[in-house]
């Protein structure tokens, strides 16, 4: 006895026979069309505006800058014994080149904002360090180290004088100054910025405390140790304008302070124009050593 699941008063039918009501009736498609796509690469949007070199868009403004000073200089609003015209600075420059005097007052400068810089960057790091790794030391050394912040370097050059003479090292402690306190700032606040939870997943991989500190905590704090190394260069060269009139005989304030005497304009015109391209050149140092140790950082760079 065998029981059909099919309806009643329906006929078994078999799926393989089963076809298309149309497939009996022949269909010409004709040629197929050709469905490829032209895809044009997609390109940022700033790429495609950045038609003009960057390079050459970041000199324009020194460029119309330059060419407003010379015509208000032909044109005699501004006067020679006011600020000298460009020409006469270039001319001022090269003479000043030539006898060997300006080469020797910028080695003078460059050996003792090196000098400032290093023990500047190492005491500045180091108070940053304890400070910002044990609370102890924030205890210790943060309230005295803000309170000296707040006393201007400048006002200090008498005590220097007094305690270190008129030679090179009151020269180096007034820029060393200047540059331990923004990197302080900046260090302390890089590692106090590290996440928390970047604190809690190295611990719980099992790093030790000096494990943490160098794999979490030093890389965290770096891009704000690179910033306050930035304005600590910035810092160094403006001290430097003060210690070099600290009784110097040599650097370029030496040559500003007597051009100052002579009423030579050109000359300190010059010397500010070199203090302001060491100034770009160390800038421009610290940048690129910022590219070169935060690849690991993306960061927005414009559009």
């Amino acid at each position: 006895m065998s029981i059909s699941h099919a309806p009643p008063d329906s006929p078994e039918t078999d799926i393989s026979e089963t076809s298309h009501p149309n497939a009996a009736e022949p269909t010409t498609l004709g040629p197929v069309p050709d469905l490829r796509l032209d895809l044009e690469p997609i390109v940022p949007t700033s790429s495609r505006r950045a038609r003009v070199p960057r390079w050459l868009r970041r000199t324009t403004g020194p460029v119309l800058l330059l060419a407003l000073w010379q015509l208000l200089s032909s044109t005699g609003v501004l006067t020679a014994d006011v600020l000298a015209s460009p020409g006469r600075i270039a001319q001022v420059a090269g003479d000043l080149i030539s006898d060997g005097s300006l080469t020797s007052a910028m080695t003078t400068s460059l050996q003792r904002v090196a000098g400032g810089l290093l023990l500047g960057a190492l005491i500045g790091t180091g108070l940053a360090l304890v400070s910002g790794l044990f609370r102890i030391g924030e205890d210790i050394v943060d309230a005295p180290v803000q309170m000296l912040r707040t006393v201007p370097f400048v006002g200090l050059i008498p005590l220097f004088i007094i305690w270190f003479g008129i030679g090179e090292a009151p020269k180096i402690a007034i820029i060393t100054l200047g540059v331990t306190f923004p990197l302080y700032l900046n260090v302390y606040a890089g590692i106090r910025g590290v996440d928390a939870q970047l604190i809690e997943a190295g611990e719980s991989l099992g790093l030790s405390r000096w494990g943490l500190v160098r794999h979490v905590i030093l890389p965290g704090a770096l891009p704000g140790a690179m910033t306050g190394l930035r304005y600590s260069l910035g810092i160094s060269w403006l001290a430097l304008v003060f210690a070099e009139q600290v009784n110097a005989d040599s650097g370029i304030g030496f040559l500003m302070v007597q051009a100052r005497d002579f009423l030579r304009t050109d000359v300190i015109v010059v010397c500010l124009i070199v203090y302001a391209f060491l100034g770009l050149l160390a800038d421009f140092i610290v940048r690129s050593l910022e590219r070169l140790l935060l690849q690991w950082r993306p960061t927005f760079t414009g559009r």
